[in-house]
Parts: structure tokens; sequence; C-alpha cells
């Protein structure tokens, strides 16, 4: 990279920065955006979430943007919702280029943002630094383009990617700075799923702690059978709790879900295990932009073997389990050639443990 290149680099590198502070904006994108005329930044503003102006209407405030340049990681927006339209108040603003880092697929936008400001005459320039522009919002360019939730999946592994010790137990594969990391995620992610496995083995809360952060995950479980117990402590915790699970649940049991507060949706079936794809549809519809699956190895080999997985979120811990511990299951590869592919994209040492990310391979 070199020149001219180099130098808007930077000021798109800024506007990443800007768009990763605010750890939650869904439904929203993340989105960042600095002002520059001569080679200084005049201008910078960040989104925060629905309802709070956007990147674009924060760093044009109280400026006088004339003639400047404008580098903003996504596509300017085009409608009016409860907030006003980006790309005719940047047109209004007088800034003369725009540099986008990466288009938005919400169809109300899907290049109107562009094409209004350039047949308003501003030079519109994209994909500088497009690559990191969508890992950043990842989550919220899968929902718009499919209608699903983005299914992140979770593990905490052995050296030998063993989940659980041969008498079931895994608690604690990995140490203290893992879990406060993947509390942390909690509180990123708009819900945490579980399947029933889970729920039987480890009896989680699934809160994201400490519980005074500003919110907390829907938390989700996919029990096709109807084993969760009522008495179950996810049910002690307050908040959301929603249940997919299919005709194969008694009536009995689909009431005392009910009783407990859970929301409760019957999908279709087959032997009584739901649908991957019927869960994050749903999800999506009820603008579920992120959902992080927690396991265990039943549910997580199901996502995978249906090729669901987005990102993987791999923790090492510094044990052995050897052939007795628990592994994932069947995932459908019979050859090298079938083999589940992602490409790494973090790997990050926690105290003594060792943090992969990997999305999925195009």
């Amino acid at each position: 990279m070199e020149g001219r290149t180099r130098v808007e680099a930077k000021f798109m590198e800024r506007a990443l920065e800007l768009a990763a502070l605010a750890p939650w904006t869904s439904p929203n994108p993340r989105v960042g955006c600095v002002i520059v005329r001569d080679d200084s930044i005049i201008g910078e503003g960040s989104h925060q979430g629905a309802g709070h102006p956007h990147a674009e209407t924060e760093a044009l405030a109280d400026l006088d943007a004339r003639g400047a340049v404008m580098y903003v990681t996504l596509e300017p927006c085009a409608h009016v919702g409860r907030t006003p339209a980006c790309a005719p108040a940047v047109v209004a603003a007088g800034i003369k280029k725009v540099v986008v880092a990466s288009l938005d697929p919400d169809p109300r936008v899907d290049g109107a943002g562009v094409r209004i400001l350039e047949e308003s005459g501003l030079t519109v320039e994209v994909g500088l630094l497009e690559e990191e522009a969508r890992s950043l919002n990842a989550p919220y360019l899968h929902h718009r383009s499919s209608g699903q939730a983005y299914l992140t999946l979770k593990l905490a592994l052995s050296l030998d990617g063993r989940l659980a010790a041969p008498d079931g137990s895994s608690r604690w594969i990995t140490g203290e700075k893992s879990r406060a990391r993947v509390h942390a995620r909690r509180a990123e992610a708009d819900a945490v799923m579980v399947g029933a496995g889970t729920v039987a083995a480890d009896d989680p809360s699934l809160t994201a702690r400490p519980e005074s952060v500003l919110r907390q995950p829907l938390r989700v479980i996919v029990d096709g059978r109807g084993s969760v117990a009522p008495s179950a402590r996810i049910f002690e915790t307050g908040g959301h709790v929603l249940i997919f699970t299919s005709a194969k649940t008694s009536e009995v049991r689909l009431a005392a879900w009910q009783e407990r507060g859970a929301e409760v949706i019957v999908l279709p079936s087959q032997s009584g295990n739901v649908a991957g794809s019927d869960v994050l549809a749903e999800l999506g519809e009820r603008s579920v932009v992120e959902v992080i699956c927690e396991g265990g190895g039943d549910i997580a080999s199901g996502f995978l073997r249906d090729d669901l997985v987005e990102r993987l979120e791999l923790y090492y811990g510094p044990v052995l389990l050897g052939n007795g511990g628990t592994a994932l299951g069947d995932l459908g590869v019979r050859s090298i050639e079938e083999a589940k592919r992602f490409r790494t994209t973090k790997v990050q040492r926690l105290g003594d443990d060792v943090l992969m990310i990997q999305e999925r391979s195009a």
C-alpha cells in the first residue's frame, strides 16, 4: 500500500476503530465515520445503537464540512427510520467525496445510498478495507442478506479436541480469563443458545456476568423431545427464555415451561429433532442478528453438519483428556474433500488458554 492509498487507509482504520467502540448496536450495524480536510480529521462519529444518531450525523454535527472527504465503514443509508436518512444529509453538508468500506445489503439501502451521492455529483469510492469492515459487521450483513440469525459456535476444548472428560464433566477445561471473555460476548450477542443435553449436564443460567451489564441476551433452548426439567436454573434468573421444541413434547411439559415464564415455539421435526435452519430463521424474524451457541456436542455437531455455523470461537485449555473424552459427533464428512473449512481470523492468548476465531470459508 503506497502513497495516497496508505493515507486513506489510515483514515478508514480510524473509522473502523470508532465503529468497534459500541459493543451492541443490534439490530443496526456498527458504523464509524471520519471527515477529513487537507489530510487532517475534522470530524468523527460512531453509531451507538437503535434510536441514536448515525455515525455520519455524529461526524457532521456542528461542522462546516463543505469540500471535505468522508470515510465511512458502511454505505450511508437511504431510508428514513427512527433517524433521518444519511445519504441526503451528506449531500446537504457539502461533502465532495465519500469513501465507503462496504455496501449495505439491507433491502432499503442496497446501493441506493451510493446512487444518491453519485447522482448529486459527489465522488464515491467503495471497497477500501472492505474485508475488515465486513468482518466487523458479519452478523448484520448475514442477517440482512439471508433473513437468518448469524450463528457463532463457541466451544471449550482440551488440547486433543475433547469437549468433556469420559465421565461427562467439563468444568473447567478453560480458565478464568476465557470465562470472562465468554460473558463479555454474551453481552454483545442478541441471544445465547444451548441444547437440552447442556441444560441437563451443566444446569447453566446463560446470563452475562456481572448481572449489572446494560442488557442480558435472549436465552434459547433447543429441546425437540421435551426433556428439559421445569426446575432448571435457567428459569430462575429472570429475563426472556425461548424454547424451540417439537410435537413430540407433551402438553404437560409445554404448560410447565410456560408456567415458568418461558416462550415456547413448536417447530416441524423428524424423529423429535428440529431443524437448525428453522431455528435460525425464527430467530432472524425476531431481529436476532447474532446468536451464540454454547454447545454441547450434539447441537454443535448438528449445526456444523448442516453448514449453518458462520463463526467458530474455540477456547483451548491446557489439558489432555484422551480417547475416552467427549468429542464432536458425525459431521457427514467422509473424505478430506468434504471437510468443513474455516479461515482463521484471530488467535489470542487468555492466561494459559488459547482462543482461536475462524469464519466460514466462502
